[in-house]
């Protein structure tokens, strides 16, 4: 695992991904359980997490021009959780209420020889795996 990517861990860990206070929105708490539960997988763990509108995404490169071949997991606000992808015209996979299920499902589905995350951008990675896949 890079330094890049236990860094991005930690401060997701560490702020929830959103720069919000419990007091101001009813999804923190149930999207710190997520990144938590998430975290404590080691097969995404070995992934770049981002995050945004309550989404936890993986990424199996480390720069913005992010991997998007993975599912990735929203809040909803009643607590539960949605997985979807691994793009944004894909279909929901499904709804659940428990943050590890959600993450079961996004193990299951995981493409072949997941991470570790590549330092780069998408497109050096494609090219990365291209010339591997030519030798």
């Amino acid at each position: 695992m890079t330094n890049i990517v236990d860094a991005a861990w930690h401060d997701i860990l560490t702020t929830c991904g959103e720069p919000f206070r419990p007091d101001e929105s009813p999804l923190l708490e149930p999207f710190a359980q997520l990144v938590r539960t998430a975290h404590a997988e080691p097969l995404l763990r070995r992934l770049h997490p981002w995050t945004g509108m309550w989404e936890l995404h993986f990424s199996r490169c480390t720069e913005v021009g992010y991997t998007w071949d993975i599912p990735y997991i929203g809040t909803l606000r009643d607590g539960r959780y949605y997985v979807e992808g691994p793009h944004r015209s894909s279909p929901r996979i499904a709804e659940t209420g428990s943050a590890q299920a959600a993450v079961a499902m996004v193990i299951d589905r995981l493409p072949p020889r997941c991470g570790p995350a590549f330092i780069g951008n998408a497109g050096e990675l494609a090219a990365h795996e291209k010339a591997r896949g030519s030798k």
